[in-house]
Parts: structure tokens; sequence; C-alpha cells
């Protein structure tokens, strides 16, 4: 059925000309409206276009919902040694067994990284102590030390560094970059606190960690990502505010790994260094153990020596 249109009458002030304007500029409108209910009519239900929405409907939304699917995969970053405590190398998945809580986990996934050959990205955070009980002479060859380190492992342009300082406070100096430039200058800009009172040293583990989750992706270039901290202490925290457990959990969690490098101020409380050290405070805590790291001992005046294996230690481990 059309649509019933009414005319209302000319007024007689109006030209004719006006007049036969109105009346086709209405029969346009009668045309047009016929032409468009045919068409609808015309058309097969399922081939007419539905109304554009600004916003999907509900049903839209259950039909382009995408499918995620959780996953128990952990990656675990191991270093495999022996009594004496060498690296033991060329292990297979079969030598290896993993449990937690008490309960053995498969092992869905298990790669070697080497030596030799691609290396593996890494992100790394030196947490420097610079607290009264560091000498400046102990400051200045650890300067030169980690320099060495960070050029044997930035050789493939690949991995990032960041530099922090603890004391009484903890202080970014360098967030991480591949620039060596940068990294020497922030070296160079170490600061010292000769009368310091406390080695806040857990609370710089914590915002060493916080920066990496912050900064390095888990992988760079569709490799995994090693993320590590790098702690150069006497191994005496004292006035932190966050407990060592606390900084295990966090760290576990963003797949960080904590090293330590314990500076030769330590030794003064000891009869020889020939031996081996005591544990010091910050080895009894766990934290190096239970995050995957290592802790080295500086007994020797050059320190570069040490940086080279604790290079190789980073790089190199069973996932």
């Amino acid at each position: 059925m059309f649509p019933l249109i009414k005319f209302s009458a000319l007024s007689p002030l109006r030209s004719p000309r006006c007049t036969r304007c109105s009346l086709s500029f209405l029969l346009l409108i009668c045309l047009t409206f016929i032409s468009s209910q045919g068409l609808a009519q015309s058309v097969p239900p399922e081939k007419q276009e539905r109304p554009r929405r600004a916003l999907p409907s509900q049903t839209q939304e259950t039909a382009d919902e995408v499918l995620r699917i959780d996953t128990e995969l952990v990656t675990v970053d191991v270093i495999a040694t022996d009594a004496a405590g060498q690296p033991v190398r060329n292990l297979r998945a079969e030598d290896f067994k993993l449990y937690e809580d008490g309960t053995k986990q498969d092992i869905a996934l298990f790669n070697v990284e080497k030596r030799s050959g691609e290396q593996r990205p890494v992100a790394i955070v030196f947490a420097l102590d610079v607290s009264g009980s560091m000498t400046v002479e102990e400051l200045e060859r650890l300067q030169l030390a980690m320099s060495v380190f960070t050029k044997r492992l930035a050789a493939d342009r690949s991995s990032m560094f960041a530099v922090m300082t603890f004391g009484m406070n903890v202080k970014t100096l360098q967030t991480l970059t591949a620039d060596q430039q940068k990294l020497a200058r922030a070296f160079e800009r170490l600061p010292r606190e000769p009368n310091g009172l406390s080695t806040h040293t857990y609370d710089a583990v914590d915002d060493a960690i916080r920066l990496l989750v912050r900064q390095a992706p888990r992988t760079r270039e569709h490799r995994l990502m090693k993320r590590a901290v790098i702690v150069v202490t006497d191994g005496f925290p004292v006035g932190d505010t966050v407990a060592s457990s606390t900084v295990i959990e966090r760290a576990n969690a963003a797949d960080v790994s904590v090293y330590t490098v314990t500076l030769p101020s330590f030794s003064r409380m000891l009869v020889s260094t020939e031996r081996q050290p005591l544990p010091t405070p910050l080895d009894v805590s766990g934290l190096i153990e239970k995050t995957g790291g290592t802790s080295v001992y500086a007994t020797d005046k050059d320190f570069e020596p040490l940086f080279r294996v604790l290079a190789e230690e980073v790089t190199s481990a069973y996932v």
C-alpha cells in the first residue's frame, strides 16, 4: 500500500512557476520512497545488508571472541656443577629430574645455551654498593672490570645493561641501554657514601627486578632473553625495607637470576683469603641460590678475570 501524501491548497500569492517546482519536488520524494520499498521487497532477506553498528552486538562479540589457553610451561635456567664447583657440560634432558613441591614435573623443552656460537641476549642490572665499607680503590678497579664485562656481552648488540647504586638510598644512574658510552659515563659517576650507616641491598635488588620487568622483554629477536641482577657488595645488608623472602619471590616470578660479587672488603674480617671465604649474611639469605644465580668472591686485586668468568656463567646454562 502506498503512503498517503496530502498537498496543501496553493496560496493565491504563489506564482505558477513556484507551484510547478513544489509539485515536482514532492513527486520526486514519492518516487524515491516507492523505489526503495520495492527494492527492499525484491531482495531476499538473507542478502539484505544489515545496518552498521558503532559498537558490536553481544552476538558479534561472542562470534569474534579469541580462544585463550593457559599453559603451565615455565622456563628454568640451570647451571650444573661438580663437587669442586666446576661447570658440568654436555648433559642431556634425561640427566635432569625436575620437582615442584616434591612432585615430579615433565620436561617439555630442553635447550643448551653454549659458550660458543650465537650468544643469548641478556638484560643485566648492576646493583653497586657505594656505602662506606667500599674503598675508593675497589670502586676504581670495579669500573674497569664492569667495562670489560659489558663489552664482552655486548658484542652482538643484543644485550642491554643498567646501573644502580645503593647505600642508604637506591639510585638509578642509567636505565637499560646497549650504548657503551652511556654505560662508561654512568660508571664514572659512581658516588660514594663515606659515612653511610645503611646498605639497602635487598631494596636495590627489588628495584632492579622492577626495572627489568618494565624495560626488558622476555624474548628478543625470537630468543629467550636472560634477565639478571649482578650485586657488587661487601655482603652485609643493613636497614632494608623489603625482606629477602619477598625479593626471592618477585625474582622468580619475573624469571630474574641474582648474582653476587663480594669484594675484598669482606676479607678484613677473615684470617686468610687463601681458603674459601665464610658465607656472608647475603649468602645465607638464599637470594642467590634460590634464584638460580652464582656467588663469586673477589680475593684478588684484579677484578677483570673474575668478571670474565661471571660473563660466561650468566650466558651459559641449561634451559
